[in-house]
């Protein structure tokens, strides 16, 4: 099913600059867009992870520098039958984390700083079993390749307003040139995020529960998701819309009149009821 995504995924993003190609430069404009759709496609699926972890400064990280993560991934990746991914660390005080690649084979997980001094052993475990549970289930690439494609679709509104407000010619006249330019700038960003909505809820509720099930103990999990989600509120990540479904908990919105429509994950008091059998920890929480 993640390969049908991803392949519909790639469609759509030719389909797209195909179509923009057309608007803006007949079927010249189609046979470029064409060839930048090619090279897209190209670059998304195999540099797509690449691209994300460069974009918050991960950094690769060694056994001797973060055994505690080594330690936990290994044991995890042996239980789960995968391979064992490159480990990153995010430069930042915020609590998250996420994972990324084209297949197993190449995965990495990468965590912030904050996550590791935030949390205790068992629900820092709790964590990376989740991220392990989105390599085994292998939805990473659909992940990776439509925070490419929403990037790519916030992009190509961009240059078609000024192209459409300063350079649209008889074109422009034809079909509205300027006016149609702000609905495309106004209209990308929904779509973006109605993309990241398709490939993200269901697949957040699959990997708490495959993270669950590596450990053993879903307690660990909704703990740690209940001390991510209330720290990152007082210690924000400042993340791209585009690559905000990627996170274990969403760093954009929180707290916002538009946070439950828009938002790329369900709600953290539906997934800690999915794990627990309750909304809140209690006395397990502190």
């Amino acid at each position: 099913m993640n390969g049908f995504k991803t392949a519909v995924l790639l469609i759509l993003l030719t389909l797209l600059l195909m179509l923009a190609g057309e608007y803006f430069g007949g079927q010249n404009g189609m046979a470029i867009a064409f060839v930048i759709a090619a090279a897209m496609n190209f670059f998304s699926y195999f540099y797509s992870d690449k691209i994300a972890l460069a974009m918050y400064g991960a950094r690769p990280v060694s056994r001797a520098e973060l055994p505690r993560a080594y330690e936990v991934v290994e044991r995890l990746t042996q239980k789960a039958g995968i391979p064992m991914p490159k480990i990153y660390v995010l430069p930042t005080e915020s609590p998250n984390a996420f994972a990324t690649g084209r297949n197993p084979q190449h995965a990495s997980v990468a965590v912030t700083h904050g996550i590791l001094e935030l949390l205790s052993d068992e629900e820092l475990e709790g964590v990376l079993a989740h991220e392990l549970g989105h390599v085994r289930n292998r939805d990473i690439l659909t992940s990776s390749i439509a925070a490419t494609l929403a990037g790519a679709i916030t992009l190509l509104a961009r240059m078609g307003f000024w192209f459409g407000m300063f350079g649209g010619g008889e074109r422009e006249d034809r079909r509205g040139g300027g006016i149609g330019a702000l609905l495309m700038l106004l209209l990308a960003p929904l779509a973006a995020v109605l993309i990241q909505l398709w490939v993200s809820r269901t697949r957040e509720y699959e990997a708490d529960a495959s993270g669950a099930q590596l450990t053993g103990n879903p307690y660990a999990l909704a703990s740690a998701l209940e001390k991510i989600s209330a720290v990152s509120k007082r210690v924000p990540l400042p993340a791209s819309p585009t690559t905000a479904h990627l996170f274990i908990i969403e760093p954009l919105l929180a707290g916002e009149m538009w946070a439950s429509l828009f938002s790329t994950h369900p709600p953290i008091q539906k997934r800690i009821e999915r794990l627990i059998g309750r909304t809140t920890l209690g006395i397990r929480g502190s």
